[in-house]
């Protein structure tokens, strides 16, 4: 099986490359911006006829598009989400009409929810962020195009890997360079959210790309378990051996005050993938801190 992969070198992508290349029977294509890419293209700027003379080299049976971005700037969210799945759909169309298609979506399309509700596939969706609003069109061109394709709508990643631009992998590189009697300033962590780790979305993503049956255009892909931000911060701060004072007084984020509840049903993605999270929050907290400790050094900051 033929298996190509868009942003395979990314956050997302790199632990859906890692898990495809030890799986028997799948040959692994790597496409994205990187020099190191078997494919190297960017959505954002690309067109669909000159892709789709590309795709169609590679033979694809499955496309997995782990590429988008989550800048603040517009610009940048509507090409990468929105125009990106909508040529990648286009080329496909052309290229690869019978591969599937697995788009990597976001809990951030469904909006606010009520406290203690887990919203289904079938939950109203109304963003209240450009992200939200991105991804949610981006999902509409993937759904709508006629392709065999679902949406994995993930929820809050964390786990080995994890970026500087989102609070986990930004906390963890900072408990890093800190004395372990300082101060963190945080803002207000009292949102609740959906953890789920990088590696068990990984693997909802090649069963989705491998299974031969047919899948509903959207699935939740989450741990159904909402947590208060607050104690993934105190976890990682067991996990480093932080001793000192976590403080919630800083300026907080915009999508935390909008959304103080998000949680997802993953049931479908059971009952369709047979696939449940492998990995509770003190997995992905601890590998994600055994990942960060391994990067370069860097001199403490006291």
């Amino acid at each position: 099986m033929r298996i190509l992969v868009l942003g395979h070198s990314g956050y997302l992508g790199g632990h859906v490359a890692r898990e495809l290349r030890a799986l028997p029977g799948v040959r692994f294509f790597g496409a994205g911006r990187g020099p190191t890419s078997d494919l190297v293209v960017d959505l954002s700027t690309t067109t669909p006829g000159p892709l789709a003379e590309r795709l169609f080299a590679f033979a694809p049976d499955a496309v997995i598009n782990c590429a988008g971005a989550v800048s603040p700037q517009a610009v940048a969210l509507a090409e990468a989400n929105v125009r990106g799945p909508a040529v990648l759909c286009a080329a496909l169309r052309e290229a690869a009409p019978t591969a599937r298609l697995v788009h990597f979506g976001s809990a951030a399309e469904y909006g606010p929810s009520r406290i203690g509700e887990r919203v289904t596939e079938d939950s109203p969706t109304c963003p209240t962020t450009l992200y939200g609003a991105t991804k949610l069109a981006g999902t509409v061109a993937v759904t709508s195009s006629g392709l065999d394709a679902v949406v994995l709508r993930i929820t809050n990643p964390v786990g080995p890997g994890a970026p500087a631009a989102g609070l986990p992998g930004r906390l963890a590189r900072r408990l890093r360079d800190l004395g372990p009697r300082s101060s963190i300033r945080l803002g207000d962590l009292s949102a609740h959210r959906d953890f789920v780790d990088a590696r068990d979305v990984a693997h909802a993503a090649v069963l989705a790309a491998t299974s031969g049956g047919p899948l509903p255009s959207v699935l939740n892909i989450s741990r159904g378990q909402a947590v208060p931000v607050r104690e993934l911060a105190h976890a990682l701060a067991r996990a480093a051996g932080f001793g000192g004072h976590i403080e919630e007084n800083a300026e907080g984020s915009a999508r935390s005050a909008d959304v103080p509840w998000q949680c997802s049903d993953p049931a479908a993605a059971h009952t369709t993938l047979d696939w449940t999270p492998r990995h509770g929050l003190d997995d992905s907290v601890a590998a994600l801190w055994a990942a960060v400790r391994a990067e370069p050094d860097r001199e403490p900051v006291h």
